[in-house]
């Protein structure tokens, strides 16, 4: 008679297996907690793998980003150093008594190495900044003196500015005017 009350209080009913052994099967309430407990542990692991999933897919993206970046910009001072070669040349071209003495067939090949030059690079993403008749913008432009002539325009370019993919890798150093 005890074991019939015991088996009252917990809602288990008990089952006779054939071989004269009985268990004890939960009754369906308890299942149906269990089963409530289970969804919802699976709500949240299936949220915490989406949030994962989601969080892996930026950090893919800003990696490439960076990468992309990293390639954009990597050839920067090597191509600064380019840059610098073409400021040789063009001091070249200014010495127009130096210029004209030499021979025209060594100026044409002179001048066709610096139109290759100027147009690598062009295809690496180097441009010039061509600051002259513009209002000065120390972002861009590097005043090395002040001129007469109309206040805050560059009036003169003293060296040329340029930009890797719209990036400032050197400013134009510029003469502007003092407004007499």
């Amino acid at each position: 008679m005890k074991k019939e009350n015991e088996e009252k209080h917990t809602d288990d009913i008990v089952y006779e297996a054939e071989e004269g052994t009985s268990f004890k099967a939960p009754s369906i309430e308890k299942l149906k907690k269990k089963l409530l407990a289970c969804e919802q542990e699976k709500k949240e692991y299936l949220e915490g793998w989406q949030k994962a999933r989601a969080d892996l897919i930026n950090l893919r993206k800003q990696d490439e980003a960076e990468k992309q970046n990293i390639r954009r910009y990597a050839s920067e001072e090597v191509l600064l150093e380019l840059v610098s070669v073409l400021d040789s040349f063009e001091m070249a071209f200014k010495n127009k008594d130096a210029w004209e003495a030499i021979s025209k067939e060594w100026r044409t090949g002179v001048e066709y190495i610096y139109t290759q030059l100027k147009n690598i690079l062009s295809s690496r993403g180097i441009t010039e900044i061509n600051p002259m008749g513009e209002e000065f913008d120390p972002q861009r432009h590097e005043a090395v003196e002040m001129v007469s002539g109309k206040d805050n325009i560059v009036l003169e370019i003293v060296q040329k500015g340029y930009t890797l993919n719209e990036k400032i890798i050197r400013t134009a150093k510029v003469k502007i005017g003092n407004g007499e």
